[in-house]
């Protein structure tokens, strides 16, 4: 059996997407599955069971990268195609079934969005898989001992970012309270990722530098060893979520409604004022701190 799985060139919805795959791969343990995304989120599905193959979906003038899939997949008949994007080029594959989204964005929650292709109720949490090489190497990096605590401070959008400042009145809020604890923050490649990253680093010089330099699996096996997660509603806030730590997200002018952490331990917090219209400096240290706080205690055995 063959499977092409369609989903998402962002890394957020991609993460989100990851539960609906699992299912697939549950129910098929024995298919071939290839994966087409867009280049941010290929990474993600390097360890996926089953794989074939990851179709990089770059992003053409003219949406020609539509017709490069499609010459990709055309000479294979597919049993299953599921297309997260909605694209018309399910429709000119051969296949047995297809499952495609329609609508495009429309408001509610994403993760039930994706998961009614396949009309899985309930919506399967998204999940991420790591190899034992990446949880021995990610366990170099963050050492067993004292709890480490995660900050994603960054975005790709900078009317998303929280103040940098304010990370660190929250790390010292939570150090008040864990004193053997010690903070790792991690951010994505590039420039721009590592000078949003910067100011925290070199306030908090002993923390662990867990950005730019690392595959999103290695990231994802680094997180799973954190005792907690607070960042922007970002990638690296989904990918938090997907491995199960408590995560925390932080909501200003995105939608928590359509976009909150989904996962085992999963909240979220937004600044006061109307969704999608409230600026991030509206989120207050207080605030982020108790909610920090108070998601570490009640997810602790």
């Amino acid at each position: 059996m063959r499977i092409l799985f369609i989903t998402a060139t962002r890394l957020g919805d991609a993460v989100l997407s990851t539960g609906i795959l699992a299912a697939l791969i549950q129910r098929y343990p024995n298919a071939r599955m290839t994966i087409a995304c867009g280049p941010v989120a290929a990474d993600l599905f390097r360890n996926v069971p089953g794989l074939e193959r990851i179709l990089v979906m770059d992003k053409r003038r003219y949406d020609l990268h539509w017709l490069d899939l499609w010459r990709a997949c055309a000479p294979q008949r597919w049993d299953i195609v599921v297309d997260l994007r909605g694209s018309a080029t399910s429709f000119f594959l051969r296949a047995g079934r297809r499952h495609i989204m329609r609508g495009g964005r429309r408001p509610g929650r994403r993760l039930e969005h994706l998961a009614g292709v396949l009309n899985l109720t309930p919506p399967p949490l998204p999940t991420v898989w790591t190899t034992r090489a990446e949880r021995d190497g990610a366990a170099r990096i963050i050492p067993p001992g004292p709890m480490v605590m995660a900050f994603g401070p960054t975005a790709n959008w900078d009317g998303k970012i929280w103040p940098a400042e304010r990370y660190v009145a929250v790390w010292h809020a939570l150090h008040a309270r864990y004193p053997q604890a010690r903070l790792a923050v991690f951010y994505g490649p590039g420039e721009y990722e590592a000078r949003l990253a910067r100011p925290v680093l070199q306030a908090l010089p002993d923390a662990i530098d867990a950005g730019a330099h690392f595959t999103l699996t290695q990231t994802a096996a680094m997180l799973a060893r954190c005792a907690l997660y607070v960042g922007n509603d970002s990638g690296l806030m989904h990918l938090a979520a997907a491995t199960g730590i408590p995560t925390l997200g932080l909501f200003g002018p995105s939608r928590a409604s359509e976009y909150a952490p989904a996962g085992l331990h999963a909240r979220w917090i937004a600044a006061p004022g109307p969704e999608g219209a409230t600026p991030m400096t509206g989120l207050q240290t207080p605030d982020v701190a108790h909610a920090a706080l108070t998601l570490l205690e009640d997810a602790r055995p």
